[in-house]
């Protein structure tokens, strides 16, 4: 009795799902039938004729204003359509049809990725209520004297934009300043030189701060980042603030539980000494001397573990990876590639690049497709599409499909600013392992068909985010082509939209031009659009046996 009961149950949702699929098919014959069989009581015939009388007592004015207002309508919702699409990236009805039908309909589900799922994402889900756009600063930023400005007298053009410098500038100030500074004449103008905007009243101002106290070692920062033309000259003027800070560190040091203000103090002096070394690590990886680079990343990290925020793990894994010391990327990346730290494109791209490493020196998308793929090269792709569904812009540039430009020094994780910024640095590391590019090549875009949604649900992440465009042309130059994604096609009901608004416009025209012509023409098409619903009542009643059809027509 179960196992009949349990077919029947079968047979019943089986039966269900049949007669939804065709529900609206048969409901439109049912009502043709039922309009058909009703024509007499309903007097159907009679208000045919009465339409078809008001039809032809219709003058031309009317179609006139008919076709104006149905082009003035069209007209409206195709410019509300665009104005919200430009606004939300996306098409007013399709998002009301996305957000309501498509659940009804057994659509996409909307709920964050599950845990099984997350092990390689971020996990803790407190994280959406924070803004999906912080912007944080580039770890591998270049040097404004030496570097950025080297590019506008070659160029001409301004690599950074004024957003990007000013969030420098809220930068320095919170790192660089503190409440005493106003007791130490040095300190109380190089307070103000980092709020100044243009770049020589700044180098004036720190110019001045070192005649007051040639220990300053904020002002030689500022000389070594934005008046130093060379690398070597950054060098060297960071050796001094190196002096200079490392003296008030250890006076800071010995003060600091005596009260708030020294306890301020001293963390002052913490993040400028840290800023300091990072600086010199990285002209030292500049000019070549990429293990004392190493080995001065090493240290720092050791020395102040705590200060995460500076992300020097990735100065080092960029710095591991021009050595080729793949066993240490790993071992780096086994600390900081965890489920409860952020992500990034460093983090993600180079866990790829060690597994393509791998395979891809004899991987081959031919043999692949003949023989399957093995094991590691299954972690191989597994890893390329992680990284891409976190950063998806970043193959572009490694593939070389779209020019580089200098890096920003503020970067929007998941966005175009950090697909260049990474990049810029880790191409080379691409080149060296053979085959990588060409697996990424062969690989990367297969990601997207796992993620067809990615706006409203990922794989091993999070959503992608939608403000990424607005925050990345921001920081990126005017003359960059941002890149986007997913990519901004027109919905379909701006299409339609467009093109009913224009046809509805070419009526109105040719109904004011012709109005006559166009009345002919409209009764023709009225009179045609009743002819199927006769036809089909014709059919059905050859069909039906005579005594069968009469027996219905005078229900």
């Amino acid at each position: 009795m179960a196992e009949a009961a349990t077919g029947f149950l079968e047979q019943l949702k089986s039966c269900m799902v049949w007669s939804w699929t065709y529900l609206w098919t048969v409901w439109f014959f049912f009502m043709l039938f039922l309009v058909y069989i009703l024509r007499v009581p309903l007097k159907i015939n009679d208000n045919l004729s009465t339409v078809s009388m008001f039809l032809n007592t219709l003058t031309p004015k009317f179609y006139v204003a008919l076709t104006g207002t149905s082009s003035l309508i069209s007209g409206l919702i195709l410019i509300f359509e665009w104005w919200y699409f430009r606004k939300y990236g996306t098409s007013f009805i399709e998002q009301v049809s996305v957000s309501h039908l498509r659940p009804l309909l057994g659509g996409v589900d909307n709920s964050p990725p599950s845990n099984s799922n997350t092990s390689n994402g971020d996990a803790d889900s407190s994280r959406q209520s924070v803004s999906e756009c912080k912007v944080w600063r580039n770890p591998l930023n270049l040097f404004r004297g030496a570097e950025y400005n080297r590019y506008t007298w070659v160029t001409g053009r301004e690599p950074l934009t004024y957003y990007d410098m000013n969030l420098s500038a809220q930068d320095h100030q919170t790192f660089f300043t503190c409440d005493t500074d106003h007791m130490r004449p040095a300190d109380a103008i190089m307070q103000k030189a980092w709020r100044e905007r243009n770049p020589q009243a700044r180098i004036s101002a720190a110019h001045e701060a070192l005649e007051l106290n040639y220990r300053c070692a904020t002002a030689f920062i500022l000389l070594a980042e934005e008046e130093a033309t060379t690398i070597v000259e950054a060098e060297k003027l960071f050796k001094q603030a190196l002096k200079a800070g490392e003296g008030c560190y250890r006076r800071s040091q010995q003060l600091q539980h005596h009260g708030a203000q020294y306890e301020a103090q001293h963390r002052r002096d913490t993040n400028v000494l840290v800023y300091i070394k990072r600086r010199l690590a990285m002209c030292a990886r500049k000019l070549g001397r990429t293990r004392e680079a190493v080995k001065m990343m090493r240290d720092l990290m050791k020395e102040f573990p705590l200060l995460s925020m500076f992300n020097i793990h990735e100065n080092l894994l960029e710095a591991l990876l021009e050595l080729q010391a793949y066993a240490d990327v790993q071992a780096v990346l086994a600390k900081y590639d965890d489920i409860s730290l952020p992500k990034s494109a460093t983090i993600c791209y180079t866990a790829a690049l060690l597994k393509a490493r791998a395979v891809s020196d004899k991987f081959s998308p031919e043999a692949a497709s003949r023989r399957g793929l093995s094991t590691a090269e299954m972690n191989a792709v597994e890893a390329i599409h992680r990284a891409v569904e976190f950063n998806p812009h970043v193959p572009k540039y490694l593939l070389e499909m779209k020019s580089l430009i200098l890096p920003p020094e503020h970067i929007l994780k998941r966005g175009d600013s950090e697909a260049i910024a990474y990049a810029f640095f880790h191409l080379q590391h691409w080149k060296r392992v053979e085959g990588a590019l060409n697996l990424l090549h062969c690989t990367w875009e297969g990601t997207f068909r796992m993620i067809p949604y990615p706006l409203e649900k990922g794989h091993l992440f999070y959503p992608y985010p939608i403000c990424t465009e607005t925050a990345d042309r921001e920081l990126l130059p005017s003359f960059h082509e941002v890149s986007v994604y997913p990519k901004k096609e027109l919905p379909f009901f701006i299409l339609f939209t467009a093109g009913l608004c224009s046809f509805t416009a070419m009526l109105a025209l040719l109904t004011h031009q012709f109005p006559e012509l166009m009345g002919v023409f409209a009764k023709a098409f009225l009179s045609t659009l009743f002819a199927p619903l006769n036809f089909v009542m014709e059919k059905v009643e050859s069909i039906l046996p005579s005594s069968l059809w009469h027996q219905l027509t005078r229900i």
